[in-house]
């Protein structure tokens, strides 16, 4: 094990001795780090008197650590430039051949690569925000919380991470610097859109959710790693010399794929059907078990939010009836595609999610009617009212169609963000994703669409029947 580390460690001394010797590198870098965090510091103190300017309730401690964040931030963007010519820009100066001879695997030289991109940019972020808070600390204007700065520093680590990782497995797919250089918009949007999610958490002082996003992160390095190592190969990366769009290709297998070895439209729902839900049997247990803890979490979450009073004044603790029902607009036929067609977005926008986060958004996505149901149901047990009532009247019937649905659409969308990061020797990346996307759309088709047209029509025409059947005076 000592052994794989020190060779893992050759390449990142080496690469991280070329970068402090290139002055294009360690220039902005040092820049960054030196200067910036004085302008921060400045910019910080004008926002503070312009905002007191006209109004508004903001102080040093909710600013400092916004900017603090910043500071750490800007120099982990040379990061990406070095991730993204890790690979790539080896192959393009013609001294990516002699790795091949070496005695690493490609993990190491993986890692190794992943580590060098990291030392430098993560070296002067650390740097970076040292002189921001000293500069804080000489002028007596804010002092810092331990914990909170503690959470800071190790967000810079983490979105480090995050984007190297990312940057890396581009890298290495890539067969340019100019196409790593396109391809680093999927890395760049979606760090920016998370960095403004972090400035809101960070501005408001929220501490507990600053661990959970670490955590969150985490994952999603973990993931790209996993990524990045499962589809790495020195000797593919040489065989690539031109990214070619080749739709018709794509289209080719994909169809193959859907139909499988059926002769029928009959033959294919009854085999090809059956094959499909034999490869996602763990992802609709793993689903399933997510489903459970999101009902679970929900049901905690009752203690700590209480119903709006409104709402409350419906419900009669006396008799557990619920006023009003009756003039509920849920028998109208014409809801039904409603219903149906906002499932069908519901499922559609978790898929979109799901792809470009190996289908971890995806559950949150599909988490969240099953958290309110979970609320919901220990809401009604805090008002006296039976739980176990509550979802036989209000869930149940439109539930034992909708609630599949929503497992077997989650494990097809599982399967398919998971096919970013599971090796296949039989496969290229881009065929066995093909083969994952005919699997979720033979699902969709086949089950889904079908089942969520049945609970739309239950859910608008039985579900507020039985309720009321129940709850009605």
């Amino acid at each position: 094990m000592l052994d794989k580390t020190r060779l893992t460690l050759v390449i990142t001394r080496r690469e991280v001795r070329d970068q402090f010797r290139d002055w294009r590198i360690v220039g902005p870098v040092l820049i960054m780090a030196l200067l910036f965090p004085f302008l921060a510091y400045y910019g910080a103190g004008e926002f503070i008197d312009l905002a007191q300017s006209n109004g508004a309730q903001i102080g040093r401690q909710q600013v400092f650590p916004f900017f603090l964040m910043i500071v750490g931030f800007f120099p982990l963007s040379v990061s990406l430039v070095i991730a993204l010519e890790s690979f790539v820009g080896e192959k393009e100066r013609h001294s990516f051949e002699p790795l091949l001879s070496s005695p690493l695997s490609d993990l190491q030289l993986f890692l190794g690569k992943l580590l060098a991109a990291l030392v430098v940019p993560l070296l002067a972020s650390y740097l970076g925000m040292a002189v921001f808070l000293l500069t804080v600390y000489s002028q007596g204007t804010w002092w810092f919380d331990w914990v909170f700065l503690l959470q800071i520093y190790t967000l810079a680590t983490v979105n480090g991470l995050v984007m190297i990782s990312g940057a890396v497995v581009i890298s290495t797919q890539a067969t340019s610097m100019r196409a790593a250089n396109l391809l680093s918009a999927f890395i760049i949007l979606p760090m920016a859109a998370l960095l403004l999610g972090q400035s809101v958490i960070i501005v408001r002082g929220m501490t507990g959710v600053v661990w959970w996003t670490i955590l969150g992160e985490i994952a999603a390095v973990i993931l790209l790693v996993r990524a990045g190592v499962s589809h790495f190969s020195r000797e593919a990366m040489l065989g690539r010399e031109f990214d070619v769009l080749d739709l018709r290709w794509g289209w080719d297998v994909f169809w193959d794929a859907f139909l499988g070895n059926a002769r029928s439209p009959l033959e294919w729902y009854r085999y090809e059907i059956h094959t499909t839900l034999r490869r996602l049997v763990l992802p609709v247990f793993l689903v399933t078990l997510l489903l459970v803890i999101g009902m679970l979490i929900g049901a905690s979450l009752s203690s700590r939010w209480e119903i709006p009073p409104e709402v409350v004044n419906r419900i009669s603790l006396s008799d557990g009836s619920i006023q009003g029902l009756e003039s509920a607009r849920f028998f109208e036929a014409g809801n039904v595609p409603v219903v149906w067609l906002h499932n069908l977005r519901a499922i559609l926008l978790a898929t979109f999610l799901g792809i470009f986060s190996f289908g971890a958004l995806a559950m949150v996505a599909l988490l969240a009617p099953l958290v309110l149901t979970g609320f919901f149901s220990a809401t009604m047990a805090q008002a006296h009212v039976s739980p176990w009532l509550f979802l036989t009247a209000f869930v149940l019937p439109h539930g034992i169609l909708e609630i599949p649905a929503i497992i077997l659409a989650g494990a097809a969308i599982l399967r398919l963000g998971a096919t970013m990061i599971t090796p296949s020797r039989e496969y290229s990346i881009s065929q066995a994703w093909l083969a994952a996307l005919a699997d979720w759309t033979r699902v969709i088709l086949a089950l889904v669409v079908p089942m969520l047209l049945g609970a739309a029509l239950l859910e608008v025409l039985v579900t507020p029947r039985v309720a009321l059947l129940l709850f009605g005076h």
